[in-house]
């Protein structure tokens, strides 16, 4: 049973997108703010709930960043959504997978939304944003960070920088002895490794966090005495099972990805974001990556940006890397991931939400009716392309659980619904 001003997930009870609005509960707020209101990273509660509601929009005040400069020119304009398009789209109905009747804008508390918008044939014809979110403040992509680093990549390898087929140890020869020693460029992308690595985020022992702590992304215990950067982790990894045959979602892959492309252009992964995406797509605002200490950026999940901006690299996809007559990315490239992977492959790795779904190049592929593919984040985040109806939906959220299972239910079922309207 979900009590007033509370949400209910697995059992746990939390307040409600309503309840746990970051300014009702006064996080940071006061001249200094109240010791039960700060926000910190010493005490490794930045990323709880509902202190993350803060947090996801003010994580460059918490971590060390290093900035995607949107270069000197003029923003692209997006347009401005109408009163009409937005209470249209507020008013539309849906039924969400657990069979209750929804309607749009009932149900963005539920996901705690943090901010949404929706392009249609590349006109913003809906924007709302909620809690700590501002038109112009970056917030937390999380994982859809893989997605342009993936993209990149991808890139690389159509120009002939990069060959997918070829092992790991070619660029890295650091990696022998790991588990990447004959994992295939290719196998990284599409997440189909056998590395012995947990990313079970409910789980306070599971590697993912050791990654973040060697990282520093998280604090370090007193006496820590564990790899002290991305790249010493990824030397400790050992093989799990066969690569090639199942997909197996882990961070550490795009991390090692980023390592290759760093090693082959010489390029940090911000750099290559200014110069290849921000300042030819007009962004409006100055993006960020959170560093690790050497200053590696983290391009498993560190990139920041503001909604109108994952907005526009959505919608660069959705016209098949042409930007005004501009090709910023090979047509092939986009292609190649709206292609998707193997179902099958994918099928192995039990996502019960997501049915006929494959994994290509760090997308997440639907085979849906609209054609669509997402770039996912936990807590909430989504960059979700759907050709068919020419739409591109950018959400930014802090939901109390990482696992998109816990608000796919939701999700699913409203981007579907929007887009068979506008298609």
């Amino acid at each position: 049973m979900e009590a007033q001003g509370q949400l209910e997930f697995d059992g746990v009870p939390y307040l409600d997108g309503h309840a746990s609005d970051p300014r009702l509960l006064g996080w940071m707020q006061g001249t200094p703010p109240a010791p039960e209101r700060r926000v910190q990273f010493g005490d490794d509660r930045f990323l709880d709930f509902p202190q993350i509601r803060w947090s996801l929009s003010h994580m460059r005040e918490l971590l060390p960043t290093v900035n995607v400069w949107r270069g000197r020119g003029p923003s692209h304009t997006l347009g401005t959504p109408s009163e009409a398009d937005m209470a249209r789209i507020d008013a539309l109905a849906f039924t969400d997978m657990q069979g209750r009747a929804r309607t749009w804008a009932s149900s963005l508390p539920d996901t705690y939304t943090d901010g949404l918008l929706v392009l249609h044939r590349g006109r913003c014809i809906y924007e709302r944003y909620f809690g700590a979110l501002q038109p112009q403040l970056p917030h937390s992509c999380f994982s859809i960070t893989k997605s342009y680093a993936a993209t990149l990549a991808a890139k690389l390898v159509h120009e002939g920088l990069l060959q997918d087929t070829q092992r790991i140890p070619h660029w890295l020869p650091e990696m022998r002895g790991t588990a990447y020693e004959d994992a295939t460029l290719r196998e990284v992308m599409d997440m189909q490794v056998g590395v012995a690595y947990s990313e079970l985020y409910a789980d306070a022992n599971a590697d993912i966090w050791n990654y973040a702590r060697a990282g520093g992304l998280r604090p370090r215990p007193s006496g820590y005495a564990g790899p002290g950067s991305f790249y010493e982790y990824l030397r400790t990894l050992q093989p799990e099972g066969a690569h090639g045959q199942a997909f197996a979602y882990k961070t550490v892959n795009t991390e090692l990805m980023c390592w290759v492309m760093k090693q082959v252009t010489g390029q940090p992964l911000a750099q290559m974001l200014s110069e290849q995406l921000w300042e030819p797509l007009g962004c409006e605002e100055d993006a960020y990556l959170t560093v690790d200490p050497l200053g590696v950026p983290m391009g498993g999940g560190g990139l920041h940006a503001s909604l109108r901006d994952l907005a526009r690299f959505g919608e660069l996809m959705r016209r098949e890397g042409d930007w005004g007559g501009r090709q910023l990315l090979p047509a092939a490239v986009v292609a190649d991931i709206r292609r998707g992977s193997d179902p099958a492959k994918f099928a192995k790795a039990g996502y019960t939400l997501l049915p006929g779904y494959s994994y290509r190049s760090m997308w997440w592929v639907t085979h849906n009716e609209l054609g669509a593919f997402e770039g996912r984040g936990i807590h909430g985040q989504r960059l979700y392309v759907a050709p068919k109806a020419q739409m591109v939906v950018a959400r930014f959220a802090s939901h109390p659980v990482a696992a998109s299972a816990a608000n796919d239910p939701i999700t699913l079922p409203m981007l579907l619904a929007l887009g068979r309207v506008l298609a």
